[in-house]
């Protein structure tokens, strides 16, 4: 009966499709604890959930597993925790892992049939998607979803044609110097970043002592989590038509 919505609108056999799947989601904040959130009431059979981080005060405004009762907890471990609470018979693998070229073979182990990446770190999402491409790993990346404030102009497309997009610039930037074609298809905005105000305050809990265990020094930058969280959900229907699609 819980996935009776699904069904009728996909059919048995889809629905068959997605209980069987495998899906893994690289990075469980705005926009991946959104992707997560639908994977899991779509009936996704298997999940792996990658994150290697905690959450913080500031991610309350607009992450899914952010609240005040677990904040200070592992992203991944309160990702686990929800999927089961929606979806029991899910199998769910949560990885407390940092994504680097050493960790990619554990975060893509078992043949998943379709990975999100919803990374927002420069360096481990070049290579994750060079990983992605190298293996020829049906997936969907998220390019940036802060600065902007139109849900209109949310779109779907290939790396290489993506317009309006910082990141999805020094994307293909990067992964041309490897020798990739960027053509991996994401979720993006077309409507240009409003300016950074460089007079907004950090977080409280934004110090050297509390920053992330591993990466770069980040800037944070303004977002909402209405677009962070439509990202997420669209990232989420693309996989799950996919994967149906894929099946037929």
């Amino acid at each position: 009966m819980q996935f009776q919505r699904i069904e009728l609108l996909i059919g048995r056999d889809g629905l068959a499709t997605l209980q069987r799947s495998f899906v893994v989601v690289i990075g469980l904040g705005a926009v991946g604890s959104y992707a997560v959130e639908a994977l899991a009431r779509a009936g996704i059979g298997k999940l792996r959930l990658v994150d290697h981080d905690a959450v913080s005060p500031s991610n309350i405004n607009r992450q899914l597993f952010a609240l005040w009762n677990t904040v200070g907890r592992m992203k991944s471990d309160v990702a686990k925790e929800r999927v089961l609470a929606i979806n029991p018979a899910c199998d769910v693998d949560a990885q407390e892992t940092f994504v680097h070229r050493e960790t990619l073979n554990d975060v893509l182990d078992g043949s998943p049939d379709f990975v999100i990446d919803a990374i927002d770190s420069l360096n481990p999402k070049i290579e994750l998607l060079h990983a992605l491409t190298q293996r020829n790993q049906a997936a969907v990346s998220s390019m940036g979803a802060a600065l902007r404030t139109d849900p209109t102009r949310i779109r779907i497309g290939r790396l290489d044609e993506i317009t309006h997009c910082p990141l999805a610039a020094m994307l293909r930037k990067k992964l041309r110097k490897k020798g990739i074609l960027p053509t991996v298809p994401c979720v993006y905005s077309t409507e240009p970043a409003h300016p950074f105000r460089e007079t907004a305050l950090l977080p409280p809990e934004f110090t050297e002592q509390s920053e992330l265990r591993r990466g770069r020094k980040r800037v944070s930058l303004g977002s909402l989590p209405t677009l962070t969280g439509i990202f997420g959900l669209t990232a989420a229907n693309f996989t799950i038509l996919s994967l149906v699609n894929a099946s037929k």
